[in-house]
């Protein structure tokens, strides 16, 4: 396994390849858990005899002024080994943010997906994953790169950016991989204490209670959450919403694909999960 820690060596490695070879690229901010290791052996088998190319990179421009860059966790041993494990075959994996920002002055938005949700709360958080996934996708210049669908709204802000900048490759969305007791996984799951991890599970039983009501025909978004401070006690909670599945503005009658998203603090971390509700 290859690693590059410059762009300048990441577009020296990308031109020497030969015309026609597959890439396969699975962006991440590394602490590499079972979610990004599934999404590595998809882009392993979707590449076939051709490159798996993953990216470890804490992006501080997708942080607020008071959220957890100091404290979100990192393992770049451990990350290389996992991934080395999964068949991939290039870590790019830049040695300062400089190399991904050499001015600070280039920027990509994608208007009005990011009003709701964690656009809300988190102002400039997708303005700066849009650009830094901007500029690894033509850099690495992919076939098909892979993201999760517990970011589901990241999901599809960044496949309306990849539409409209004509940006190379496909965009393919995995499903949440989830701890056997529900528990959805995230690299920031390292940061809850044993108490605050066992509270968090009121997260995805929360969601199993919607999908249960709306599978019994519940349609109406207000009885569909029922008491939602109640369900996810003692957590903080961020949001709960009930959005179109494709423009992700707030609904209040299910008569499209929707998606019921959460996001609360447990112990002083934040923690996101959704669920998909299809009539």
């Amino acid at each position: 396994m290859l690693a590059l820690r410059s762009t300048a060596d990441l577009l020296t490695w990308r031109t020497s390849l030969a015309a026609g070879t597959t890439i396969a690229f699975v962006p991440t901010m590394g602490y590499l858990h079972d979610g990004h290791l599934s999404l590595l052996r998809e882009a392993r088998a979707r590449a076939g005899a051709g490159k798996v190319v993953l990216s470890i990179f804490v992006n501080p421009t997708q942080f607020g002024p008071n959220e957890d860059l100091d404290r979100y966790p990192r393992d770049e041993a451990g990350d290389f080994a996992k991934a080395q494990a999964s068949g991939t075959d290039v870590v790019f994996c830049p040695t300062t943010p400089e190399e991904l920002y050499p001015s600070r002055s280039t920027w990509v938005t994608v208007d009005d997906l990011d009003q709701h949700l964690c656009g809300r709360s988190r102002p400039g958080h997708f303005r700066g994953v849009c650009t830094v996934v901007c500029k690894l996708l033509m850099l690495v210049r992919p076939d098909v790169s892979l993201f999760g669908q517990k970011d589901f709204q990241q999901l599809a802000i960044l496949r309306h950016m990849h539409a409209d900048l004509f940006l190379p490759g496909e965009i393919v969305g995995m499903p949440i991989v989830r701890e056997p007791d529900g528990l959805a996984l995230s690299s920031r799951n390292a940061n809850l204490s044993a108490a605050a991890r066992q509270q968090a599970l009121a997260i995805s039983s929360f969601l199993a209670q919607v999908r249960e009501r709306f599978s019994a025909g519940v349609r109406d978004v207000a009885t569909l959450l029922g008491d939602t401070a109640s369900a996810l006690a003692p957590g903080k909670i961020d949001y709960v919403e009930v959005v179109d599945a494709l423009r992700l503005a707030p609904v209040n009658l299910i008569e499209r694909p929707a998606l019921c998203a959460v996001a609360a603090f447990f112990g002083g971390v934040r923690l996101i999960d959704n669920t998909l509700l299809t009539p």
